[in-house]
């Protein structure tokens, strides 16, 4: 557990974690094409508005990266910061690199502008799903797989990216809390999947009221 003795390496998981997530995949990408992500589509900087303002391509390279920073935070954290406690580096790292993708300081820097002699910061972002999944694959390798494998038949049969989102880490979530449950994982790892819900659900929020509603964009209709 987190310790006076551990403090130092786990404020270091936190803030690696943090910027490794922060890294706006989407935005260099975009950059590539003279296209500013977070001016096109919904201005999100993942993959479903870069496969619509870019490319199926472009997207598939965007959600790869994004999985990897995932990979690479947990792996960072539990096999060279923290070893001996591989529940904390584990579940602070996979937070906070989720934390870094939906608020990224870099994204928000890169994007700053000055008017009328005003320095202005608006606070960008993704949602999260490809980094999360990133992270649940050094957590639960063979459930968040099947989880995916649940959310894209989801989104193949709706043509809803957001609700195969939702499903399938509901069910990824729900399979590591009876892991916990029956002794198989860390019980600390509990506050990651709290957390994790927590940040689907609010960077999501948008997008279940329009499923509600009737208005949720398709997978392959424009950006508009």
């Amino acid at each position: 557990m987190f310790t006076t003795q551990n403090a130092a390496q786990v404020l270091a998981i936190i803030i690696a974690s943090y910027l490794i997530g922060s890294f706006p995949t989407a935005y260099f990408l975009g950059k590539l094409k003279n296209i500013n992500i977070f001016e096109q589509g919904s201005g999100n900087m993942g993959g479903t508005n870069v496969a619509r303002t870019m490319g199926k391509g472009w997207a598939i390279l965007t959600i790869s990266a994004d999985i990897a920073k995932g990979v690479f935070a947990v792996w960072l954290a539990r096999d060279m910061i923290l070893p001996e406690q591989i529940g904390v580096a584990t579940s602070v790292a996979a937070t906070c690199v989720v934390v870094g993708h939906n608020w990224s300081l870099f994204a928000t820097v890169l994007t700053a502008s000055i008017k009328e002699g005003k320095l202005k910061l608006i606070v960008r972002g993704g949602k999260g799903a490809a980094t999360a999944f990133g992270a649940m694959l050094m957590i639960q390798p063979l459930q968040i797989l099947v989880a995916g494998c649940i959310g894209i038949a989801v989104i193949a049969r709706t043509r809803y990216v957001s609700l195969g989102v939702l499903i399938g880490f509901a069910i990824a979530n729900l399979w590591l809390i009876l892991l916990v449950g029956a002794a198989f994982q860390k019980p600390i790892l509990l506050l990651y999947a709290i957390a994790l819900s927590v940040m689907l659900l609010l960077r999501h929020r948008g997008n279940v009221q329009r499923l509600l509603a009737g208005t949720e964009r398709r997978l392959g209709e424009p950006a508009t």
